[in-house]
């Protein structure tokens, strides 16, 4: 027998992009979102893993990063998350207009279940959207031109494109223990119980495979409340007929993966311990932070690595 389990949604979403300083700009210094930690993928250490959320980092805020300088271009496709949405607050997509204009962010304006998106590329091709909803509070970070009152919360969800639509929306149904909301053309609405990070849209109509590269996702990850939820995860997802790897430490929450039947790459990761972990909470994302087993080979990871620094772009300078 499979027991029930309901994940609250979206922990964070990974993806590859190309330079890490112009990774930094961008959804720093353009979208207002905080590093929250500069540390490295601890599977290729000489690349960067940059974390960007809230204040705090908390889970369904945080993107995620591997920024590969130099790297060839994806393809979205099928077996990858196609739309990554942040929310913003009511009201606020006026002024995230404006400010896409300003920094000459291309953007077009669509609709879907009801909901005006502004949907745009990031610099190195990584499709995005913003949508503005009541729920879910309140960021309370501010950073160059984006204050408070308008700062992006946190996820609004992601779209789905799955080569197996049908056996990718049941396992969101019957294994992740997501709800069925609605459908609107070819998209199918999915939601979780949190309230930021639980939307999830699935394309129905076909689309081409996805080819991993910069300009793409590489994992989805979801919410498990805490380490012994995250073991129940594990046993339920592999009773579900998914093979799932061991627990993996993240330094900054424990991990699992598997991959579901449309060929997207899940992760389950736990909320604790958080980020402020291996450093004060005020100064989070300012240094290089490595984990213990690395920090041996601190002088030759920092001689390959790009400098990457969070800084006000020259359009929010006062002058």
């Amino acid at each position: 027998m499979i027991v029930e389990k309901r994940t609250s949604g979206i922990h964070h979403i990974t993806a590859i992009v190309g330079n890490p300083q112009e990774n930094v700009d961008f959804y720093a210094g353009v979208l207002g979102l905080r590093l929250v930690k500069k540390t490295v993928n601890f599977d290729d250490p000489g690349t960067y893993h940059l974390y960007f959320g809230d204040e705090e980092g908390s889970p369904g805020t945080i993107m995620t990063f591997f920024p590969w300088p130099g790297a060839y271009s994806g393809r979205t496709g099928a077996g990858q998350v196609g739309v990554t949405a942040f929310v913003v607050p009511e009201g606020a997509l006026t002024f995230w207009e404006e400010r896409l204009t300003k920094f000459n962010v291309a953007f077009e304006k669509t609709e879907r279940f009801g909901e005006q998106y502004l949907a745009f590329d990031d610099p190195h091709g990584l499709h995005l959207e913003l949508v503005s909803r009541s729920e879910g509070k309140n960021s309370t970070w501010s950073f160059g031109g984006v204050s408070a009152e308008v700062a992006i919360k946190g996820f609004g969800g992601a779209v789905l494109l799955s080569g197996a639509p049908q056996k990718t929306m049941r396992l969101l149904t019957d294994v992740m223990g997501l709800e069925k909301t609605g459908e609107d053309g070819n998209f199918i609405r999915f939601r979780a119980a949190s309230d930021l990070g639980n939307i999830i849209d699935i394309k129905t109509s076909a689309v081409g495979r996805g080819t991993m590269g910069a300009g793409t996702v590489h994992h989805i990850a979801w919410r498990a409340s805490d380490y012994v939820d995250h073991e129940n995860w594990r046993s339920h997802v592999q009773q579900s007929g998914f093979e799932v790897t061991p627990v993996i430490d993240r330094q900054y929450f424990n991990a699992i993966y598997f991959r579901e039947s449309g060929g997207i790459l899940f992760e389950i990761a736990t909320d604790p311990p958080g980020f402020a972990r291996d450093e004060p909470k005020d100064i989070m994302g300012k240094n290089l932070l490595l984990p213990p087993w690395l920090e041996p080979e601190r002088e030759k990871i920092e001689s390959v690595l790009m400098p990457a620094e969070v800084r006000v772009l020259k359009e929010d300078e006062v002058k």
